[in-house]
């Protein structure tokens, strides 16, 4: 990447900052299984903070009032936040230091958790929700840390085992919901959350090692440089766009599964439903899978073998209107597209600016959880006008975005190369 003099500033110097050499560079270590463990348990616990409340949408609908579908957008509002929470607050990892970070945004999530629990109506469990969204974009900082401090051999791998323990909170986030909402009510489960959160806060604060100050602090320059990233990193650009559709459409399936089958002809509880993310939570092998082969230099291919893998599962999943059978493979299907192609992503992007990995991580995961958000509106919506076919319609069409993206991206560098 060519940078102008300018940007070739710290964070605090000039308002192009984007790829400075930091004050004390960060050694990459070998991270040892038992602190891999860990930060991937951490990722999942603060992703499942996001989608506890999916397989609970009619219940806590009925709790304040409303329909199921309404409740549908606590869903956005939570994936919104978190949005927000990686723009806004991710970036700053790349001057201060990460443990500190990650301590005090763990605490707020705690707090968050606690007043979603104690909330007595729909405006504040959707601002508590807001709030839960934004502090555990913590992962991010979390992955960055690994990302920064892993060797380039084995970056992609590490990386992959992280985003393992993320996507398998996703899904396994609504199979504890369902059963501790069955059970226990579903304000239980953010109580649980609570205590969950602050037992890992003790435990990160042993592993972690405590970082130096990386340059000055403009956090005006510091958002400023992010533009200047974004502008002049393509391959940033058109990953953060494929993680938008990847994420979107796995939202669109986990929010609108809910939908059906909480009603006709299913009528299931929130533990039965729950129950489902089982199915997705089989797929997270591929993450690990793809890191691999990302490291090895097949990131090209294995992103257009993953959207078709996604736009297939759409297709099964359209028949499962009248047949579980057909959701739990589509399930499965789906959830290894999406999985694989996240880690696919993140062995690209890892390799652009070093010393910018909260801010290159701050991009990539704006993107993807807008495209979150963008999904449960659009499973909300499209699941109101045309049911569960014109769900599936909704969630194919954006893998298959995907793919003509590809294409017509494939095509150009194969006509640069001529």
């Amino acid at each position: 990447m060519n940078l102008s003099p300018e940007m070739k500033q710290s964070v605090g110097g000039g308002p192009r900052a984007l790829n400075a050499a930091p004050v004390n560079p960060i050694p990459a270590v070998l991270l040892d299984s038992s602190s891999i463990l860990l930060f991937a348990i951490t990722a999942g616990v603060m992703m499942a903070n996001l989608y506890y409340v999916q397989p609970l949408l009619a219940t806590v609908a009925a709790a304040f009032g409303h329909e199921t579908t309404t409740a549908g957008y606590l869903v956005t509002f939570t994936q919104a936040g978190y949005a927000i929470g990686v723009f806004l607050i991710v970036p700053i990892g790349d001057v201060l230091d990460r443990r500190k970070m990650l301590s005090l945004m763990l605490v707020v999530n705690a707090g968050a958790l606690a007043v979603a629990a104690l909330s007595r109506n729909f405006g504040m469990f959707a601002v508590a929700s807001l709030m839960i969204g934004i502090t555990s974009s913590a992962v991010m900082v979390v992955i960055s840390y690994v990302a920064v401090r892993a060797p380039d051999s084995e970056r992609g791998r590490r990386v992959g085992q992280v985003m393992t323990g993320l996507i398998l909170g996703i899904l396994l986030a609504r199979t504890v919901s369902g059963l501790v909402g069955t059970f226990f009510g579903w304000r239980s489960m953010y109580v649980i959350a609570a205590g969950v959160v602050i037992a890992l806060l003790f435990a990160l604060r042993a592993v972690m090692v405590r970082e130096q100050r990386r340059g000055h602090l403009n956090y005006p320059q510091l958002l400023l440089s992010i533009v200047d990233l974004v502008k002049s990193e393509p391959q940033l650009r058109l990953r953060s766009f494929y993680s938008m559709l990847g994420l979107g459409t796995f939202s669109v399936l986990w929010t609108g599964l809910t939908f059906l089958l909480s009603g006709a002809p299913y009528h299931y509880s929130e533990a039965t439903i729950g129950l489902f993310g089982l199915a997705g939570a089989a797929g997270a092998v591929s993450a690990n899978l793809a890191g691999r082969l990302g490291d090895r230099g097949h990131a090209q291919r294995m992103t257009a073998i993953l959207a078709i893998i996604l736009l297939l599962s759409w297709g099964l999943l359209a028949l499962g209107q009248r047949s579980v059978g057909w959701i739990i493979v589509g399930a499965f299907l789906l959830d290894v597209g999406m999985q694989g192609l996240q880690v696919t992503h993140q062995t690209v992007i890892f390799k652009i600016a070093p010393h910018a990995r909260s801010r290159v991580t701050a991009v990539f995961t704006t993107s993807a959880f807008f495209g979150a958000s963008m999904g449960s509106a659009i499973a909300t919506k499209s699941f109101a006008l045309g049911g569960w076919i014109g769900l599936s319609v909704a969630g194919a069409a954006l893998p298959a975005i995907l793919l003509f993206v590809w294409g017509i991206n494939h095509l150009r560098r194969n006509s640069r190369g001529r």
